[in-house]
């Protein structure tokens, strides 16, 4: 027997707690709401807290492109050692009774910013050979992941005690943040693991629209979602009579010229756009070969 759902067409941002997996918000999620689709965009561990966006219905179609987004941390690095998971939640391999000053922390900064080579760290959801990384450090197998480069828009020091330093960065797809506190650590002499962890905001989500995982404590709570295009806001909108979007949504092209009249900006090779009809987001379209193709099309009555 099918099991009733919510059609909900949506995000929410949940800000997550400490000591919970992401999947562990999308099962409560699930329970209280009943969607027909639910999924996360971008994984947060245990141990870190904030901003986990969160599909509905055709959004989930949208993770790719929020995943893909610049997204900002605030972390807190505890000197002395380094840990076998790169955060407090490992065991110390390394200990150093060294610690760094504000301006040797200043001083290394630059070095961890632009695009740089990080090494992921062994306990990671990365593959090897086609098993996670850290299923074969979790039982004693050396994990060497290789070194992939991750884009560093700014790394700021925000505060420092002797013991510990609070640092915010805004970063891209693939960063590992705990990579990025146990590579400093390295680098000053001193070593250190991650201590606090918390996102901001990942893609064109933010902290300031998340709600509590204690509102889902009930069946179907009474709480709003954003739009599937909050997701989008940073895309080129086309919009087209009802004519146009009915033959994209058919999976025809449309030449260039026919759709020429619409936009108000060029659009370079590959472009992705918000096909839009009637102020309603009918899908993605992407300029190739001079020609627009549907890419994902949402809704095929206009």
């Amino acid at each position: 027997m099918l099991k009733n759902t919510n059609k909900i067409n949506g995000w929410l941002v949940i800000d997550k707690p400490l000591d919970i997996g992401s999947t562990t918000v999308v099962s409560k999620l699930k329970w209280a709401l009943t969607p027909q689709k639910i999924g996360h965009a971008g994984t947060l561990d245990p141990l870190a807290t904030g901003v986990l966006p969160i599909a509905l219905g055709h959004a989930t179609k949208l993770i790719p492109f929020v995943m893909d987004g610049q997204k900002t941390y605030d972390f807190q690095v505890t000197w002395g050692a380094e840990t076998t998971t790169d955060d407090r939640a490992g065991s110390v391999v390394q200990s150093s009774l060294s610690r760094p000053t504000v301006s040797d922390i200043e001083s290394v900064l630059s070095r961890f910013t632009g695009v740089i080579d990080q090494e992921p760290p062994a306990y990671s959801a990365l593959k090897i050979n086609g098993k996670r990384a850290y299923d074969l450090a979790r039982s004693g197998q050396a994990v060497i992941l290789k070194k992939r480069p991750v884009r560093i828009d700014s790394l700021t020091l925000l505060k420092h005690d002797g013991d510990t330093s609070d640092f915010r960065v805004v970063c891209g797809k693939g960063t590992y943040v705990r990579s990025l506190g146990r590579d400093i650590g390295r680098l000053l002499g001193c070593l250190g693991h991650i201590s606090i962890l918390r996102r901001l905001t990942c893609g064109p989500f933010s902290i300031n629209q998340a709600l509590p995982l204690s509102c889902f404590d009930t069946k179907n709570p009474t709480v709003s979602f954003l739009p599937i295009e909050t997701a989008l806001d940073h895309f080129v909108k086309l919009t087209l009579p009802e004519s146009e979007t009915l033959r994209l949504c058919q999976g025809q092209r449309l030449s260039r010229g026919s759709v020429q009249p619409y936009l108000a900006q060029s659009v370079p090779e590959n472009e992705i756009l918000c096909l839009m009809c009637q102020d309603r987001l009918i899908g993605l379209v992407r300029f190739k070969n001079g020609t627009f193709h549907p890419y994902r099309i949402f809704q095929t009555k206009i």
